[in-house]
């Protein structure tokens, strides 16, 4: 058996680094035929761009917060011969936003993932919750170290039971004589307190300290040591702020005689010296948020007598006579209680001995067994490893259609077009772009479910573009909240969206008075569609005339300047195509799907063999780039793609997976190769966590959709334009599924 790990590494100083590597010593013990050899490799994590002298076993470095890194790490993981990988998570080790970095590596895992969840947080903030939730879905066994996480992840994260498996934190076989140790460090005359690991305000250590006075009156021989640097996330936003709070506290108290600061991260050989030459160690941490703590695990497997404030951990370790708790931030709890155990030695014995039998059941030979145990059965495991195949439309997967979102940012004026996350920004006011979305998706909302809150909401939309139409046809965009107009003429890409929605009116609209409207702003707009330059005005608009054409079939004037208007499209597509590159421009850019799109749209209503050709070839190589591992990854708009150049992956917009939605769709009905429907299922997951990153863009609680993910992660801020068009791609996919039916086929 093979093992990968990833997580972070000696010599970074870091308790999950340290945690991994006694996990990789004590699972790769040989005791076992040599049939049966277990090997392993690490892949190591580093922070803020430092460099550390790792072991041999160490074969691929992970930069924190350089998602390339993680990539290339899962590449080198499937090349190399592993049957298993275990993951250590720790959000504050992981990249980008709430370690949304790990997600698209452990996507591409082609092996059994186990991960150990080294923090739970029982009130996760929004990204943390659905980071964690995707990776306990992708993983095959979630390992944690108390009953208390357990309950958390079953209750909070939605975990079946039967993923999770309790195997606590181990503890170093490692053993000292007592006396020999407090010798060593010239301590053998002391009562000693011990407190370790990282330093931060977190951890309490002024408790300690303020209860010193009244023991030290009836014990003047006690020592309070605090060993372990301060850690470095604080070292960076607070430099020794803390430290040098708890030095002067200590002056203050004139406990200088009493409270000794080893500011070094040292090994686990002297650190096991220290705790066993400690009378009584501490772990004073200011609240019950700590689900695992290796220190205190530590403390209890050498048979430490342990002094706790009531954390989750520590409630669960030292339950059954291995520990006493005090109370969160209370010193005179403390003090108390340091007072009664070293009045009587008795009681400190049976605390030391009740703990130092159940270390023995703890130590690292034993859990590493245990994860040896664990992974050689999730590789047994038939069903394991999830084996990809073409994603099948299916309904019952789909969140219920509501446009609850959409009418909380629509007012007696419009759709505002930005939100601060669920929240309408009325700073930004209202875009003929969203507004002409909105029509089109409240009729098709109606068309496809009769939906008569959609119908109540057209009125609205179709005023909106009623009002921000010139004299000469054309449109202004911008609105402000105070209805002020921010612009003389809109994008040709706004002009185009609303023929768009304009011309789906005029095929498909609800009553006359809605068509009348319709049609008085679509022929007052149409002298201006043959002066469009923008490719994707060009191709909203032929959209919009192609619905239109539908309905009035006998309108040879229209149809003339659809052919027109194709032709601009094609001849764009012939001047830039060559080997390799079937497409309408030198880059793939922006809402590329419209153009292959307009194309498939056309082509039904001008019977054109050619321009059905070109479609064709371009939505395949549009395709190829985007839907080659089985799930949509858009171009970004952080760079685009220019041929022989380099794809961006970031800033992945909404719009273009309704692109290809609507692209995918408009293929089917136009060839009937089932083999459409599949892919317009696969481009319609995009929004519900299967891309890139693997985060969900629509929002179940808000009910809108992100406007995104960026590097850094997803971009909460739910818009009217991403918003839209989700509810635009959720209506293609049931109007998609309705046709399959009708239509007798059946998917493979």
């Amino acid at each position: 058996m093979k093992i990968a790990y990833i997580a972070t590494y000696p010599p970074r100083e870091c308790g999950i680094g340290t945690f991994t590597n006694n996990l990789y010593k004590s699972m790769l013990i040989d005791n076992k035929p040599k049939e049966q050899k277990r090997e392993g490799f690490v892949v190591a994590i580093n922070d803020n761009n430092l460099n550390y002298k790792y072991p041999e076993e160490v074969k691929s470095i992970i930069r924190q917060e350089y998602q390339e890194d993680y990539l290339k790490a899962v590449k080198y993981i499937n090349l190399s011969g592993a049957d298993v990988c275990i993951l250590q998570h720790e959000f504050g080790i992981l990249g980008g936003q709430s370690g949304v970095y790990i997600l698209p590596l452990l996507h591409r895992l082609e092996i059994p993932l186990i991960v150990t969840l080294h923090t739970i947080l029982k009130t996760p903030s929004y990204n943390e919750k659905a980071v964690l939730k995707e990776i306990c879905k992708m993983a095959h066994k979630i390992v944690v170290m108390s009953h208390k996480a357990v309950e958390f992840l079953t209750n909070i994260y939605d975990v079946p039971k039967e993923k999770i498996a309790l195997i606590e934190h181990g503890v170093p076989d490692i053993q000292f004589n007592p006396e020999k140790s407090k010798k060593k460090f010239k301590i053998e005359n002391k009562k000693v307190l011990l407190t370790f690991g990282f330093i931060g305000r977190s951890k309490g250590i002024e408790t300690v300290i303020k209860a010193l006075p009244e023991v030290v009156k009836k014990f003047p021989e006690l020592i309070y040591i605090v060993l372990g640097k301060t850690h470095p996330n604080v070292i960076r936003h607070s430099g020794e702020e803390y430290r040098i709070f708890l030095l002067r506290l200590v002056k203050n108290l004139q406990l200088e005689n009493h409270v000794t600061f080893l500011n070094e991260f040292i090994d686990e050989q002297e650190l096991f010296k220290y705790l066993y030459a400690c009378d009584i160690y501490i772990t004073p941490y200011l609240n019950e948020a700590q689900i695992t703590s290796g220190t205190l695990s530590y403390a209890v497997g050498v048979g430490a007598a342990v002094l706790s404030t009531p954390y989750w951990h520590a409630v669960e370790l030292l339950a059954k006579g291995r520990g006493r708790l005090f109370n969160f931030n209370d010193s005179d709890d403390l003090a108390k209680t340091l007072t009664g155990l070293l009045e009587h030695p008795e009681d400190l014995s049976e605390l030391k001995n009740n703990a130092g039998e159940y270390g023995k059941k703890i130590t690292w030979p034993k859990t590493g067994e245990k994860y040896v145990t664990l992974a050689e059965k999730t590789m047994k495991d038939e069903h394991s490893i999830v084996i990809q195949k073409e994603k099948e439309l299916d309904l019952l997967i789909l969140p219920p259609f509501s446009l609850a979102h959409i009418k909380r940012l629509t007012d007696d004026t419009g759709i505002i077009q930005h939100a601060k996350f669920g929240i309408p920004n009325l700073k930004e006011g209202y875009c003929l772009d969203d507004n002409s979305r909105a029509l089109l998706m409240v009729l098709m909302a109606y068309q496809e479910m009769k939906d008569k809150r959609a119908l109540e909401l057209s009125p609205i939309y179709l005023s909106y573009i009623h009002y921000l139409q010139n004299a000469d046809g054309t449109f202004r965009n911008f609105l402000s909240f105070n209805r002020s107009f921010l612009d003389e003429i809109g994008s040709e890409d706004s002009f185009g969206r609303t023929i768009w929605a304009l011309g789906y009116l005029l095929g498909n609209a609800p009553n006359d008075a809605y068509y009348q409207t319709g049609k008085l702003v679509f022929f007052n707009a149409a002298p201006n569609f043959e002066k469009l330059k923008s490719i994707r005005g060009i191709a909203n608009t032929m959209i919009g005339i192609s619905y239109y054409l539908r309905s009035n079939p006998s309108d040879d004037s229209m149809t003339e300047r659809l052919r027109n208007l194709a032709n601009v499209l094609m001849k764009h597509y012939n001047e830039n195509q060559a080997t390799d590159w079937n497409w309408f421009e030198s880059l793939l850019a922006y809402d590329n799907g419209i153009l292959p799109l307009a194309l498939l749209h056309s082509a039904q209503v001008l019977n054109d063999p050619k321009i059905t050709e070109t479609a064709i070839e371009s939505m395949n190589f549009l395709t190829t780039h985007t839907l080659k591992d089985n799930y949509l990854s858009i171009i970004g708009n952080e760079k685009w793609y220019k041929k022989e150049g380099e794809r961006s992956v970031f800033a992945q917009q909404p719009i273009d997976a309704m692109a290809m939605v609507l692209m995918y769709h408009q293929a089917y009905f136009v060839t009937k190769d089932k083999d459409y429907l599949n892919k317009l299922y696969t481009s319609f997951l995009w929004f519900l966590g299967e891309n890139d990153l693997r985060m969900s863009l629509y929002d179940f609680e808000t009910k809108g959709c992100c406007d995104g993910f960026e590097s850094y992660g997803v971009n909460r801020n739910q818009g009217a334009e991403s918003s839209l068009a989700y509810l635009i791609s959720h209506l293609t996919v049931l109007q998609a599924y309705e046709e399959f039916h009708r239509s007798d086929l059946k998917l493979v």
